[in-house]
């Protein structure tokens, strides 16, 4: 690998890959590509050693149990937290959102801890469970267009006072608390229950990962016409769901 390529590593796909999370790596590594930027994808499975040295690192969603192992797994292995010391960006989804915090419920009903790289909490909600598209307004100071993605999930998230949220609804639950927040976020950490694959409807979070990975403020243009149209069409039939 050179050392100069920019390192994408998608964090134990046996385990955390449901929805088509692992649409997120393939959309960071193709948008990177499109800059002529060198770029090293790394798929570490839960049975490997997490690399401290990746620049980009990107955590799906899974069931009950794999989540559980996961945590587990993560926290015996200490890479993640070290590659966040290092410098690294992280963006994870639903059940790897909630590893990255203080706590979540796992499968057998206990507490079990969290990774700490969110100042956030995970419940078990105990009514409906959140499932259907979402549109919400992420935070004015990322400066990206509307939020559109699917959520699947009966956890709730709880935002400490060091996590921003990451996006504020419109339509759907986000975190389930009520308040109208959707993830959480802080300088190189980012959270979403959001589905879809999340990146490939809003590919302008991906450039603001290779934007902060880089150090830079702007990035060459690229062709989004494939883009803008898939996010056209789910914004198109959130709005058309009954209320």
């Amino acid at each position: 690998m050179s050392e100069s390529s920019l390192r994408v590593v998608w964090v134990y796909p046996d385990l955390l890959s449901t929805y088509g999370d692992q649409g997120n790596a393939l959309v960071v590594e193709r948008r990177a590509r499109q800059r002529r930027l060198a770029v090293t994808r790394i798929d570490v499975r839960s049975d490997q050693q997490i690399p401290t040295s990746g620049d980009i690192y990107l955590i799906g969603g899974g069931e009950d149990r794999p989540q559980r192992l996961a945590a587990e797994r993560l926290r015996r292995d200490g890479g993640l937290p070290r590659a966040v010391d290092n410098g690294a960006i992280v963006f994870s989804v639903c059940a790897g959102y909630q590893i990255l915090g203080h706590e979540f419920i796992n499968d057998l009903g206990e507490r079990e801890p969290g990774l700490g790289l969110l100042d956030v909490i995970s419940t078990r909600g105990e009514g409906q469970r959140c499932v259907g598209d979402v549109l919400a307004d992420i935070d004015p100071q990322l400066r990206l267009p509307q939020l559109t993605g699917f959520e699947n999930h009966q956890g709730i998230t709880h935002l400490g006072p060091r996590a921003k949220a990451f996006a504020r609804v419109q339509l759907g639950r986000g975190n389930g608390t009520g308040d109208g927040t959707e993830g959480a976020f802080n300088d190189t950490v980012f959270g979403t229950y959001m589905h879809g694959p999340v990146l490939a409807r809003n590919p302008q979070i991906a450039d603001l990962l290779l934007k902060l990975a880089l150090d830079v403020n702007a990035l060459p243009p690229v062709d989004d016409r494939w883009y803008e149209a898939l996010r056209a069409e789910r914004i198109s039939a959130a709005q058309q769901q009954p209320a």
